[in-house]
């Protein structure tokens, strides 16, 4: 009797979490007052940016959302495009240089995870003096 009661909180735990992960990548498809949703300007950026990108960038990119694991890379490798992308364009580069790798790396990656950034960028020895300002 009491293995049925607590597999039942097991199940109803899991599918609290797995809902919870669901409705907040629902809440990313849904348009915002403009009409777009955040998964269609991440991919407007990406498809607007794509050809700044250089083999070196591409490789700096990898590099940094290695930490990730390999479930969730893909996801993690389109939003920080993505940011870089959209400070690119804004400051109407010719390509896309480290400056844009690392501040957008910066701004697209949650303030939670702002521990594990830090110590990815240490490990590349990154003078993050530069980009104090972002972590705020």
């Amino acid at each position: 009797m009491w293995f049925i009661v607590f597999w039942c909180f097991v199940l109803i735990g899991l599918f609290g979490i797995g809902g919870f992960f669901m409705f907040r990548k629902f809440l990313k498809v849904f348009p915002k007052a403009d009409g777009k949703s955040t998964l269609d300007w991440e991919e407007h950026y990406v498809n607007e940016s794509l050809h700044l990108w250089n083999d070196e960038a591409k490789a700096m990119l990898n590099e940094l959302v290695s930490p990730v694991p390999e479930l969730f890379r893909d996801v993690a490798k389109q939003k920080i495009g993505a940011k870089i992308g959209q400070i690119a364009l804004e400051d109407r580069a010719k390509t896309i240089s480290f400056d844009h790798i690392i501040r957008g790396y910066i701004v697209a990656t949650p303030k939670r995870d702002h521990k594990f950034l830090r110590k990815k960028l240490d490990s590349m020895k990154v003078d993050m003096s530069p980009y104090e300002h972002l972590f705020e």
